[in-house]
C-alpha cells in the first residue's frame, strides 16, 4: 500500500505543468444583434445619427428624451422601426444605453436615472468642450472625464466610453453607405468593451478598437477639439483610423 504521507517523494510525484491557454483573439467579438440599444439625448444630432445608423444595420433602437412626444416624433422621422420614449423608459427597456446628452446637462440627467440604469451597460460618448474665438478646447472635469463622471454617478452600472469621434453629419446622411473610421472603446471590463466594439462594428465601414481603461477617456474626449479644428480648416468630417491593428 502506498504511504500517502510520502507520496510526494517519488520522481513521478509532481503533476505535469498545466499548458497555458491560448490568448483570446481580440477580434473574436460577441453577437450583439439581439440587444436593445437606447440613446439618451436621442433627439440631438449625435444621438439621432447613432440611432439611425444602428437601426439601419438591424439593431433595435429606442430614442430617449426628456419629452416622450419629442422622442416619438424624432423616432418616426428616422424610420427603421426606431421607437421613442422618455429617458427613464428608454433606460429601463434597453440592454445597452448610449449617453449622448449635452455636457451641460450630463450630471443632472444621469443622477435622475441612476435607478433605471442600474445593471445596464452604459456607453458614454459625451465630449466636454468649450468654444471661444480660437475654436474648440477641452474642459476640465473634476472626475477626470465625462465617462469617469458617469461611473461615479452610476456605481451600479457597467460604464464604458465610445463613439466620440463619429461625425453627426455623416451618420445622418442616408446617401452615405459606409463611414470610414474607427471607434475607440474604453472600459475596465473586457466583456463589456468587447460588446461595445461589436456594436460599433455593426455600422458599415466602422471598426471598434479597444483603447484602454476608463481612466484614459479624457484623452479620447478631448481629441474631438483637434478634429473640429481639422474639419474647419479642410471643410471635412474628420474621423480616426488606427494603423497596424
Amino acid at each position: 500500500m502506498t504511504d500517502v504521507a510520502n507520496a510526494g517523494d517519488g520522481e513521478n510525484a509532481s503533476a505535469p505543468a498545466t499548458a497555458k491557454a491560448a490568448p483570446k483573439d481580440p477580434w473574436a467579438l460577441p453577437d450583439v444583434s439581439h440587444l436593445v440599444v437606447g440613446v439618451l439625448g436621442g433627439t440631438g444630432d449625435q444621438g439621432r445619427g447613432l440611432a439611425y445608423r444602428l437601426a439601419r444595420a438591424g439593431q433595435r433602437m429606442i430614442l430617449g428624451s426628456r419629452a416622450a412626444d419629442r422622442a416619438r416624433t424624432a423616432a418616426a422621422e428616422l424610420g427603421h422601426d426606431v421607437e421613442g420614449a422618455d429617458n427613464a423608459e428608454c433606460a429601463r427597456r434597453s440592454d445597452i444605453v448610449i449617453v449622448a446628452v449635452p455636457w451641460d446637462g450630463h450630471a443632472e440627467i444621469l443622477q435622475s436615472l441612476r435607478a433605471d440604469l442600474a445593471g445596464k451597460l452604459v456607453v458614454d460618448c459625451v465630449n466636454p468642450l468649450g468654444f471661444d474665438k480660437q475654436g474648440a478646447y477641452a474642459l476640465a472635469v473634476p472626475e477626470g472625464s465625462a465617462a469617469q463622471q458617469t461611473a461615479v454617478l452610476l456605481p451600479e452600472s457597467r460604464v464604458t466610453a465610445a463613439f466620440h469621434h463619429l461625425s453627426a453629419t455623416l451618420l445622418q446622411n442616408p446617401d452615405i453607405e459606409e463611414i470610414d473610421t474607427d471607434v475607440m472603446v474604453l472600459g475596465d471590463s473586457r466583456a463589456d468593451t468587447d460588446i461595445v466594439q461589436a456594436l460599433a462594428g455593426r455600422i458599415p465601414g466602422v471598426r471598434g478598437v479597444y483603447a484602454g481603461r476608463l481612466r484614459n477617456a479624457h484623452q479620447v474626449e478631448s481629441l474631438v477639439a483637434n478634429l473640429i479644428s481639422a474639419n474647419r480648416r479642410y471643410k471635412a468630417h474628420a474621423g480616426l483610423r488606427i494603423t497596424d491593428v
